[in-house]
């Protein structure tokens, strides 16, 4: 009877605990802490005692340096605002008008200092320098020590790699050379050779499994994405193979460009890409999925969304099977309305949520299979340049969420995503208001894992 009970208890805490939060390539990602889409563009990810932090440019009032911002998380799909590695400065390289992209961070176990590297740049992109700044914590204030061009060259799109041996590389694209990997000093300060030089690519990014040097990189399309590709080695310095694609050949790489690999367990590396919108780079979003290899070939499938499983291991999966009420059958009060929606499920969707009369959609009787902790694919149209925002609660627990712009989406819905806690049943429900005045999104549907 006690092993019954004990195996009857395991199962109930199983069940309780289950857990399918989702990442959602390109979709608008919330910072748990500030209700704004995050802030992290041309990021590296730098993991600590099971703690990532995502540190990349803030770009919330245009494409001119304003911080380097750190995000904290400790499963990748909920990201806690931290603060800012690095902000404006009132002149010099971090001052008005200045380009600061694509800042990676690494760790020197001898100088015990946290060295952040980044491409230094003119709003005229013609000074072409890499800058360094070192930090007592990975995710504290860094104290910016100057710029230079590596060995004399152009440095534009960079990226760091560091070697099991504590050696560290910098990746730099040199548009007049080539993509070059360059071997750091000792305190990881300054460059101290020439590794190896490729044809001209961009967006650097590499990692070592198995025994192989894995490097990915972008051809040179400006913001406009392409097929990206990469290469493989024994060696830095030598024996690299031709170049191939890895996502679907003429797929642009799922309309992103690479930014960075992490590695996060023997099952698990994940591509971190950057879906760029030139016209508004706040707008830009995130497009992180799992990349598989097999020996040295290495592929990367396009998934809707995807459940990194880190505390279990590393492992993941392919995002749960979905219901999806629609936002015109939910109950609507307050001054919100059915509209048309040309690119929307039913061709409607729930307008007019928040106002003057705050207006809001309560979808009842929403299904789960299970008592889980999911994430709910909120679908959207915001015809505005700007965010908009709504207060969104799932079974009372209310979340501010943002709603990215998808005016240029040629009425292409968007997704938000909202973390919610269902209850095994039909008894659970989700209300998308807004209080302050303001409007937020017209709603097309929910998007709800079963199980």
């Amino acid at each position: 009877m006690v092993n019954l009970l004990k195996s009857a208890s395991l199962l109930l805490s199983a069940s309780v605990a289950y857990a399918s939060l989702q990442i959602v390539p390109g979709a608008t990602w919330t910072g748990t802490n500030t209700g704004l889409h995050m802030q992290a563009h041309g990021a590296g990810v730098f993991e600590l005692d099971g703690t990532y932090y995502l540190i990349g440019e803030d770009h919330t009032d245009g494409s001119a340096f304003q911080n380097v911002n750190c995000y904290s998380s400790t499963d990748l799909v909920s990201w806690k605002y931290v603060g800012a590695l690095l902000s404006q400065t009132s002149s010099g390289d971090l001052g008005p008008s200045r380009v600061v992209e694509r800042p990676k961070v690494i760790y020197n176990s001898s100088t015990k200092k946290y060295v952040l590297y980044m491409h230094i740049d003119s709003s005229s992109y013609g000074e072409a320098k890499v800058g360094v700044a070192t930090g007592d914590s990975v995710c504290g204030s860094y104290d910016y020590l100057g710029s230079w061009q590596p060995l004399g060259h152009q440095s534009r799109d960079i990226g760091l790699f560091q070697d099991d041996d504590g050696s560290a590389y910098l990746l730099s694209e040199d548009r007049a050379n080539g993509l070059r990997i360059d071997a750091l000093t000792d305190d990881y300060l300054n460059i101290s050779s020439a590794v190896y030089l490729f044809d001209d690519y961009e967006a650097p990014a590499m990692v070592k499994k198995n025994g192989y040097y894995f490097l990915f990189a972008s051809h040179l399309s400006g913001w406009s994405p392409n097929d990206n590709l990469y290469t493989y080695s024994k060696s830095l310095s030598s024996g690299w193979s031709d170049w191939t694609t890895f996502a679907t050949a003429g797929s642009d790489t799922y309309s992103s460009q690479t930014n960075y690999i992490l590695p996060v367990s023997d099952d698990l590396t994940m591509y971190l890409g950057d879906r760029w919108v030139s016209s508004n780079l706040m707008a830009s979003t995130y497009v992180w999925l799992p990349l598989a290899f097999s020996g040295t070939d290495v592929t990367m499938a396009d998934y809707v969304n995807w459940i990194p499983n880190v505390a279990g291991g590393g492992s993941w999966t392919a995002g749960p099977s979905e219901t999806d009420p629609e936002g015109e059958n939910a109950t609507l009060a307050d001054g919100a309305k059915v509209v048309s929606c040309s690119g929307c499920s039913g061709g409607e969707s729930a307008g007019y949520i928040g106002g003057s009369t705050g207006g809001s959609a309560t979808f009842n009787g929403v299904v789960s299979h299970a008592t889980t902790t999911t994430t709910i694919r909120i679908k959207y149209e915001n015809g505005d340049s700007t965010q908009r925002f709504a207060n969104v609660s799932c079974n009372g627990v209310e979340q501010n969420l943002a709603f990215l712009p998808t005016a240029s989406g040629n009425g292409t819905p968007g997704s938000s995503v909202l973390t919610c806690g269902l209850k095994e049943g039909s008894a659970n429900v989700v209300v998308v208001t807004q209080t302050d005045g303001s409007y937020g999104p017209d709603v097309d549907r929910l998007m709800v894992p079963v199980s």
